[in-house]
Formats: C-alpha cells, structure tokens, sequence
C-alpha cells in the first residue's frame, strides 16, 4: 500500500511539472535519462521505432495512450495500460523482460519510462517519437 501511494505520488508530481498527456514533445535530445544521474540508479533509455520493431519477440510494448488512441490503431502484440492507471498497475508488468513504452509522439511514455524505473523497473526503453514515428515509418498497425 506504501509502495502504491509512492508511485502515485511521483505521477502526480511528474503530471505537475508539465509532463502529462497534454504536452507531448520529448526534450531529451535521445539521451539516456532517468530518475537521477547517479550510475547506481537505473536509467530508461530512448530508442526509435525501428530499434522497437526489430526487437523481436523477448520484450514487452507498453502503450500508455488512452482507450480510444489505442483503438485507432497501435503496435501489433502491445499491452495498454494509459498513463493515469499505470501507477497502481505496475505490478502487472515483468521484471525481466524489456519494456518498450509508446503514447502519441513520446511525452507521455517520458512520463511513463520514469514511473517504472523508479517503481524498480530495469529495463526500460522510451520510444522516441511514438505513434506518430511508428506511423511515419509505415510500420504495422493493429486495430
């Protein structure tokens, strides 16, 4: 129960400091970031589309979009779980497999790739970019 109200805590906070769906421009330059910069601390890292759709089958697509996004289409084999619900699902998540978070353009799964890391996630991979990369590139789509 601790643990939950940590995690919706550091959303809530994160949601606060302009990081929430309504803003969704990655400004991390694709460098690999995280919750602190000590070495020690696990980082997420940025990945493109096409590091996700060559990933193959060892990993998990984690779409942070709400119902309706994901309806119109998303990542073929990706589990959704929007943003605002993730903190209380984590739990639902793998340790050992590696996550690859996508939303709309890639705000959202920034939020998203910090909540899991500091939730003891390891392997964390934003998709730079999001929906709209994957889109872009003429990757597969399910609807």
């Amino acid at each position: 129960m601790v643990n939950a109200l940590k995690l919706i805590l550091v959303a809530v906070a994160l949601l606060l400091a302009g990081c929430g769906p309504g803003n969704d421009q990655n400004a991390t330059g694709g460098k690999v970031v995280g919750a602190t910069a000590s070495r020690d601390v696990p980082n997420y890292q940025n990945v493109s589309v096409y590091d996700l759709a060559g990933a193959g089958e060892n990993r998990l697509v984690l779409d942070v979009r709400e119902p309706w996004e994901y309806a119109q289409g998303h990542v073929p084999g990706s589990v959704l779980i929007p943003l605002g619900q993730l903190a209380a699902r984590v739990g639902e998540l793998p340790q050992d497999t590696p996550l690859y978070v996508i939303c709309r353009s890639g705000n959202r799964s920034v939020t998203a790739s910090e909540l899991l890391i500091a939730a003891g996630k390891r392997d964390v991979r934003n998709v730079e970019g999001g929906m709209i990369a994957w889109q872009r590139a003429g990757l597969p789509m399910s609807r």
